[in-house]
């Protein structure tokens, strides 16, 4: 594997690339648009409903029921809750991209 810098992409390079692709939309509509995305996400996730994008991935929740744990610092014994987290599911993405061109 070359060791070397991973460049990444954020929610600015986003919009960035709306605005680009979109001529008809200035930048502050091409923000709009995909801050609307995030929220729709979002706000489906908050509702545990599930998301997915075809040929992207899925949007969901997994459930993580109650347990007991141990503070690493004391070894006291803690009671951790029950807790709903977010994850993403990778979707068939095009075939031009390839495991070993991330290496």
């Amino acid at each position: 594997m070359v060791n070397q810098k991973r460049k990444s992409f954020n929610k600015s390079d986003l919009t960035k690339a709306v605005y680009k692709r979109y001529k008809e939309l200035n930048r502050t509509q091409a923000k709009r648009v995909v801050q609307c995305i995030f929220n729709s996400i979002t706000s489906a996730l908050s509702e545990h409903k599930r998301v997915e994008i075809r040929g992207f991935g899925t949007f969901g929740l997994k459930s993580h029921d109650a347990r007991t744990g141990k503070n690493p610092q004391t070894g006291e014994s803690i009671h951790i809750k029950a807790k709903n987290l977010p994850f993403f599911r990778v979707g068939k993405l095009k075939k031009d991209i390839h495991t070993d061109s991330l290496e």
